[in-house]
């Protein structure tokens, strides 16, 4: 491709020759914008002998010439084609972004409604096939995927165990060192115990737990079965006669079920270690002291509560993430959309759910 250029010729002609396109323009936009200006007013143009012409030259040459045709232009009828076409939308404005009104207000509260109904019909509908593939499963017995649920206590349980003893024992060391501050301040020190019991017990445990299992374990679900979406593999499976939902679904959510009390129990135990050593720094708190007082100020309730909640923000988070799995288009936008939203969904559900259990149990396990 030749070089864009333009000269005035004998003839007081300004003589554009070469290519024209953005490609071979950026490489010599200021010198041609120099040259551009550099033009006379009022001087005829001769573009016939310009190689090619796309919308940044033709777009270049119209700013130059003040948004109107000059008046004597010698150019081809394919080249005239591409200015006739950048003249015609040049001076169009640009589109205004529509304003929010409150009838644009309501249609987005509208739009948002209806999509939380869609999502919570398919939830239960998804609940409902789980419960009738169960029922299946307890009158044949040798169908049960017992290798898909075995690896998947493996993945979602064993392989989360050390961030969350690291997560909980840190959490236990800042709530005990805060809380130590407050108390030694009015001279009671031993309440700490009550402090770290109730809350990591009845709350935190099973909050940190679920957060952390919903953006670990919950995304992989999702994005799991994205990937069987968009390689058809769970295509095949419906084509071979096998039900995604036992083999695909039903493992994931009774491993999280299952798995989750589990790790509750462990990271509140990680939890109230962290705190007893930080107790132990600060305070001079025995652990015998911490060990003795801690059954007698945490009724057993409380560990009842927390594994509770463990189950129920295993089965809701398992829920979530294979719902948004399922859901997932056969393109990689909609699996990164859809990972997102899965692990956003599940920590609000965790969180709106906890609020309810607080509610609901505020009078059971509270020491008198």
């Amino acid at each position: 491709m030749a070089r864009p250029s333009l000269e005035i010729d004998a003839r007081g002609y300004c003589r554009l020759t070469g290519t024209w396109t953005l490609g071979e323009l950026a490489r010599h936009l200021a010198q041609i914008r120099l040259q551009l200006q550099a033009v006379p007013a009022g001087s005829p143009w001769r573009l016939q002998e310009v190689e090619r012409l796309d919308s940044f030259g033709a777009m270049l040459l119209w700013q130059r010439w003040g948004r109107r045709w000059p008046r004597e232009l010698e150019i081809s009828e394919e080249l005239r084609g591409v200015l006739t076409a950048v003249a015609a939308h040049s001076g169009k404005p640009l589109p205004r972004p529509p304003l929010f009104t409150p009838l644009a207000a309501l249609v987005l509260l509208g739009s948002l409604l209806f999509s939380f109904l869609h999502h919570a019909r398919d939830l239960v509908t998804l609940l409902g096939q789980l419960t009738l593939d169960l029922l299946f499963l307890l009158r044949h017995p040798r169908q049960w995927p017992l290798k898909e649920l075995s690896a998947n206590v493996h993945k979602v349980g064993v392989k989360a165990m050390p961030v969350a003893a690291l997560v909980g024992f840190l959490i236990g060391v800042v709530l005990s060192y805060l809380s130590a501050m407050q108390l030694e301040a009015f001279g009671v020190e031993a309440y700490l115990v009550d402090i770290l019991g109730l809350g990591i017990i009845r709350e935190l445990g099973p909050v940190l737990v679920a957060i952390l299992v919903a953006g670990r374990s919950g995304s992989a679900m999702t994005a799991q079965l994205g990937v069987m979406r968009v390689t058809e593999e769970i295509d095949a499976l419906a084509t071979m006669g096998i039900s995604r939902t036992i083999r695909l679904v039903l493992p994931k959510v009774l491993a999280l079920t299952l798995v989750m009390p589990l790790l509750v129990l462990w990271t509140s135990a990680v939890a109230l270690l962290g705190g007893m050593l930080s107790a132990k720094v600060q305070l001079g708190t025995s652990f015998a002291f911490f060990l003795e007082k801690l059954p007698q100020v945490v009724p057993m309730a409380n560990l009842y509560i927390g594994l509770g909640k463990g189950a129920v923000f295993g089965l809701l988070i398992a829920l979530v993430a294979c719902h948004f799995g399922l859901r997932i288009r056969p393109n990689t936008e909609s699996l990164a959309s859809n990972t997102t939203a899965s692990v956003v969904t599940a920590i609000t559900t965790v969180i709106l759910v906890d609020a309810m259990f607080a509610v609901a149990l505020r009078n059971v396990g509270v020491p008198l």
